[in-house]
Formats: C-alpha cells, sequence, structure tokens
C-alpha cells in the first residue's frame, strides 16, 4: 500500500482518533476541521505554515478563510477518498495550529 492508496473506514478512524476535532465529512470522502485563531495574522500564520507542509508533502488542502477562521477539507482525488497523506497532512496542521489556536 503507498501514500497515496485509498484508506478503509477502520484506518481512518484509526488515524483520526490522534487528531483531535478532525472527522469524516459526511460524503466519507474527506476528512475536514474548522480552526479559529485569535486573529487574521495568527489565522494566516498558521495557512503560511500549512503550506509550506503541504509542498513537501506534495500534497494541498481544500481551504478557505475568513478573518480567524480556517476551514479545512483534506481528501485524494485521484484516490476519491482519503489516503494516508491526508492524515500526514492533518498531523502537520495540527502542529503548526498548536501554538496558536486557544
Amino acid at each position: 500500500m503507498t501514500k497515496r492508496d485509498r484508506l478503509n473506514a477502520d484506518d481512518i478512524a484509526a488515524g483520526l482518533a490522534d487528531l483531535p476535532g478532525w472527522s469524516l465529512a459526511e460524503d466519507g470522502l474527506s476528512i475536514e476541521k474548522t480552526y479559529r485563531f485569535k486573529s487574521f495574522v495568527e489565522a494566516f500564520g498558521f495557512m503560511s505554515q500549512s503550506a509550506l507542509a503541504a509542498e513537501k508533502l506534495d500534497h494541498h488542502p481544500e481551504w478557505f478563510n475568513v478573518y480567524n477562521r480556517v476551514d479545512v477539507k483534506l481528501t485524494t482525488h485521484t484516490a476519491k477518498g482519503v489516503t494516508a497523506l491526508d492524515l500526514a497532512l492533518a498531523a502537520r496542521m495540527e502542529a503548526a495550529a498548536s501554538p496558536a489556536c486557544p
């Protein structure tokens, strides 16, 4: 199995257990989380750090930002579902958010 192979429901659940606030989307094809920060600058800093991690993984998020909120959705389009890359990027986003998130 490669990092880009679609995970089964048990593997996704196990991966999400280590990612507080992340959940499987209703469609079952992506994982998602909403981050809230103290300011736009903190939200933007999180997005900048996450972008660098995404580039290193060659795996990019779907996200939306308004002021201090960042909505994130991760999926692997080629696999038509959640893969190990999605869980890896979510873990790196958690690390990027940890100093700033309330």
